[in-house]
């Protein structure tokens, strides 16, 4: 029996094993980040679930500063361009990101207690965060790359191993501590710094060349121009949380946080759609039959729209459930977060479209417009109706950002005086509104349980019904 199964594992194709063992680590990953999250949630005050918040959030925002996001952008170019000296390039670029780390420091410290009342964070967790940057980076170079040539076991291996002992240090050092914040941030933080250390040090002994005058001009030269993109993408997820600390306290961060992260929980599922949806999209756009792509996104969308429903419908039921009555407060955070997550399905249809014919400035100008929009609305908002009010800040930014992406690609094919033909955009239109209808009747029916599980029931028999459609729309973007 396992003779067969091993017999019919070697005749999978390397691409659809590689697809798979990535699917199901990312799968194992958001349930295990899942699984945790009452843990921590009830072991820390919401004040101490803040640190760990506003830790992250400005972890987001500096990685991007002091690595160039070069472990993205150009790198599976530059492995491309650079095939025989792979490794000599990733050590270079390890080079770049403790360059960069050095000048933040050498500017942080002898300022760090002002630097200090902007990140409120004490200086020990300010070095440990650029520790974990440093040694995270690596990490990252060394999984791309053997992501690159499809070796795809230790890449599964090393990412299975940091998500499990991440939380399991962190538990048993909240656990010994009275600082049980400050404890969960080491506990996630030490791992990443000894896996990455050991990955630094094994890059570091193939590379040998810390700096390389050709590497570091094509990285900077490429990922450089993209930092404007990469941050206001960053502006989207972590600047909320930032502004709620400053503006309203950290617990009231710690609120928004864990309506932030189980509002966009399904992101991982977006992600894996994509995966499967650009391939396909792009190889009917090159044989001229960008039409059929019409009826697939319009079932897409519905797909995507009943999953993230159902996270709004029981919202409540989760939040309880998952962080505690504490936490009861953020269930009115999860709706507008969670339509934006739907917008970023829309946005990236158009995205797609864009990055086909290589348009990518248009991108970038609509990021830093609804980025700065996000702040100016927080600004105003926050103060006056509470950490609540960034959740619809977050829904008014991404509806801006996916009309003017919607612009662009309309720009991009009028510049080629190609037809639009690639989807339907009534369809798409009252897909968005009834799904906007649909997520704020949950909102107006979370006192109504009994209610809310009917109408569920209802829907679900009328996919079951329908799920051919589905189904055959999923089989035909996988080719099958």
């Amino acid at each position: 029996m396992i003779k067969r199964w091993k017999e019919k594992y070697s005749l999978v194709p390397l691409t659809v094993k590689v697809s798979t063992a990535y699917a199901v680590c990312s799968i194992l990953q958001k349930c295990l980040s899942f699984i945790t999250l009452p843990l921590f949630t009830r072991l820390l005050t919401t004040e101490q679930y803040g640190q760990y918040t506003i830790y992250s959030s400005w972890s987001g925002i500096l990685i991007i500063f002091l690595t160039l996001n070069l472990a993205y952008g150009s790198f599976q170019t530059a492995m491309v361009k650079f095939e025989g000296r792979r490794d000599e390039y990733i050590t270079s670029i390890q080079g770049i990101s403790v360059v960069l780390c050095c000048v933040f420091l050498a500017v942080y410290l002898p300022l760090r207690n002002v630097w200090n009342r902007l990140f409120e964070l004490p200086t020990p967790f300010v070095l440990l965060m650029v520790a974990e940057i440093i040694f995270s980076t690596a990490t990252q170079l060394w999984m791309e790359k053997n992501r690159f040539e499809f070796k795809y076991k230790s890449v599964v291996v090393v990412t299975l191993l940091t998500s499990i002992l991440s939380p399991v240090i962190a538990f048993i050092l909240v656990s010994l501590v009275s600082e049980k914040g400050y404890a969960r941030i080491f506990g996630y933080a030490i791992v990443n710094i000894l896996i990455g250390f050991i990955l630094f040090i094994y890059n570091s002994q193939k590379g040998k060349h810390f700096y390389n005058k050709e590497f570091w001009k094509y990285a900077a030269g490429f990922n450089i121009p993209l930092l404007v993109y990469y941050l206001s993408q960053v502006v989207f997820n972590q600047s909320d949380r930032i502004m709620i600390s400053h503006i309203a306290g950290t617990s009231d961060a710690a609120m928004y946080g864990v309506a932030y992260n189980l509002a966009m929980f399904l992101t991982f599922v977006l992600n894996a759609i994509n995966a499967s949806y650009v391939p396909w999209i792009y190889e009917k756009i090159k044989d001229n039959k960008s039409s059929e792509n019409q009826t697939i996104s319009l079932m897409l969308a519905i797909l995507m729209g009943l999953m993230i429903l159902c996270v709004i419908w029981y919202a409540p039921e989760i939040i309880v459930i998952m962080a505690g009555e504490q936490y009861k407060a953020a269930i009115y955070v999860v709706a507008p977060v969670a339509m934006s997550l739907f917008l970023l399905l829309y946005c990236q249809f158009f995205i797609n479209v864009e990055f086909y014919y290589e348009e990518k400035k248009m991108l970038i100008y609509g990021s830093i417009g609804a980025a700065i929009l996000n702040i100016i609305m927080n600004y105003i908002f926050i103060p006056a109706y509470g950490f609540v009010a960034a959740g619809y800040t977050t829904l008014m930014s991404y509806i801006v950002f996916a009309l003017s992406n919607y612009y662009t690609m309309q720009l991009c094919l009028k510049k080629r005086q190609l037809i639009d033909n690639f989807y339907n955009y009534k369809g798409l239109f009252l897909i968005f509104v009834g799904f906007i209808v649909s997520g704020f009747l949950g909102v107006a029916l979370y006192e109504n349980l009994v209610f809310r599980m009917a109408i569920t029931l209802a829907v679900l028999g009328l996919l079951i019904v329908n799920r051919n459609k589905f189904l055959g729309a999923l089989k035909q973007i996988r080719g099958k």
